[in-house]
């Protein structure tokens, strides 16, 4: 701060800014040869990851994989006095978590570091300098109380609140006054000129024209922080960003970045604003909603390529909307050209259909199948504990049975583990009783059960055993095949609705089974 205030004392008469304007742009996307594309996600570590925050960090990460180049996690952290303890670990955490781990971030180091902007202060003070020097920047002396009155003013006259640009002409002696009272002055941007037009890759050609619409901004805060209009400005041209890829809130603010590169004499990057993600009645994602952030979602048991499968889903930037693509096929078929300005609405109650079909996916991949083995050991562990009366249940080759038989029929592995399948791990409490309630021929389908078990064991497919079944169903005059089915589930599971019942032997093991029935008639 104490260069900026030699530098406002020194100088003269404001100059016109420096710096090459911004020229009409190729209609390209700016990834030709030799183009090192990096992109980066800024976000403020003010809250944790929410899926309106990973739908644009896929996006980043899809474009650069798509060219070869790098994706940068950087947090955007000047904002002290709305930070949030392990805010910036979570989102890292979760990048990981949905297999998007950034090239270069505060965790991982890089050639561009430090990717936090509390730790980059000196490249801003460094800007600000420069700003000033060719008086396109300039201090403002505006109490906190002032600007509150003059946008209440605003307000009362049914007037959008604007600064007034007040500070804008001091003299240098005016300055000199005002710095011995109030030696830490807010800095200012000047918007004098007018706003070049630029093309976004997204919403094409678009100009704002700031400087009629609001006041000079803030882009040095008293307290020595940037605010996010300059610090993203000297940090995409400090890292070497190529394209922004943002939200479509920040599209009225590229204006004010483009005379900020104008001013600084920088090259700015390709802009591709994305529309918002939007909840399915067209609502904005809330924070408020608690059900929306990332942690949510990997506790419910939902995998992280359902995830990305459903917010590109939804969106644009394919020739095609489909269900169940994975990370690398979201790679290769993503087009920039192809996302369109209109909202994404998101559609949630269809997440588990989604994951259905990508935990049938890793089911079918015998490496996935191996982990996934082991994630529903430890979930049967944490659910059923000292319950199990036989722990021969958590056998890698039981529990892959299990699982095997179940894909495409269960949509999360916690639905093993829901009160609909306790059976698969505990015994139920199953009175004959309950049997006799369903049929008066107890006693000999047992027989029959316990005799087809001893002479085919577990050499019968499950369409091989339901014909088994229904077989023995035959001759039993005055019962069903239907109430023979009932029987059987009850005597196996203690439920009257499940899986057929020859997928729940097939499940069990002819030992099992054998126990159970056994177990039942005799009570």
């Amino acid at each position: 701060m104490a260069a900026l205030l030699r530098i406002l004392l020194q100088r003269g008469r404001p100059s016109a800014a420096s710096g090459r304007p911004v020229g009409r742009r190729e209609a390209s996307l700016g990834t030709g040869p030799g183009v090192a594309v990096r992109v980066r996600f800024a976000p403020s570590p003010t809250g944790f990851l929410h899926l309106g925050g990973l739908r644009t960090a896929l996006y980043n990460y899809i474009f650069a994989k798509k060219y070869q180049g790098s994706f940068i996690l950087r947090l955007e952290d000047t904002d002290q006095t709305r930070f949030v303890p392990g805010a910036a670990e979570n989102i890292e955490d979760m990048l990981e978590w949905a297999g998007i781990p950034p090239d270069e971030s505060p965790r991982r180091g890089g050639p561009a570091g430090p990717y936090q902007q509390s730790q980059r202060l000196e490249l801003y003070a460094q800007a600000t300098e420069a700003l000033l020097k060719t008086g396109a920047a300039y201090p403002c002396f505006c109490s906190p109380q002032q600007l509150d009155l003059l946008k209440k003013e605003a307000l009362r006259n049914r007037q959008m609140p604007r600064y007034d640009n007040r500070c804008r002409n001091m003299s240098q002696e005016q300055v000199a006054q005002k710095l011995a009272k109030d030696p830490k002055p807010a800095i200012r941007f000047r918007l004098e000129q007018a706003a070049p037009a630029f093309e976004d890759l997204v919403y094409g050609w678009n100009r704002h024209d700031v400087a009629s619409v609001e006041g000079d901004p803030v882009i040095m805060k008293s307290d020595g922080f940037p605010t996010y209009h300059l610090a993203c400005v000297v940090d995409d041209h400090h890292m070497g960003i190529s394209h922004v890829l943002r939200g479509s809130e920040w599209l009225v603010s590229t204006a004010k970045h483009l005379l900020l590169y104008q001013a600084l004499g920088w090259q700015p990057p390709h802009f591709a604003h994305l529309p918002l993600l939007l909840n399915r009645d067209g609502s904005k994602l809330s924070k408020r909603q608690g059900d929306i952030f990332l942690e949510h979602f990997a506790a419910e048991g939902f995998l992280p390529d359902s995830l990305l499968d459903i917010i590109t889903n939804c969106g644009s930037g394919f020739a095609e909307n489909q269900m169940g693509r994975t990370l690398p096929e979201l790679i290769t078929q993503f087009n920039l050209t192809r996302v369109t300005s209109h909202s994404a609405l998101l559609d949630l109650e269809k997440l588990p259909e989604f994951n259905r079909l990508h935990l049938q996916r890793l089911v079918n991949n015998e490496s996935q199948r191996r982990q996934l083995v082991e994630k529903l050991q430890a979930l049967v562990e944490e659910a059923f504990g000292s319950q199990l009366q036989n722990r021969d249940v958590l056998n890698p080759i039981y529990v892959e049975r299990i699982l095997l038989l179940r894909q495409g029929h269960i949509c999360r592995l916690q639905d093993l583990v829901s009160p609909g399948y306790s059976y698969l791990w505990t015994r139920p409490a199953v009175g004959r009783a309950q049997l006799d309630a369903i049929s008066e021929k107890v006693d000999v389908i047992a027989k029959r059960v316990l005799g087809l078990l001893e002479r085919s064991g577990m050499s019968l497919t499950q369409d091989m055993l339901s014909g088994e079944l229904k077989k023995l169903s035959e001759g039993l005059e005055g019962t069903k095949h239907s109430n023979v089915m009932k029987l059987l589930r009850v005597a196996l599971s203690g439920q009257q609705q499940g899986p057929p019942v020859a997928e729940m032997m097939l499940s069990l093991g002819p030992k099992e089974v054998r126990e159970r029935i056994q177990k039942v008639v005799s009570s």
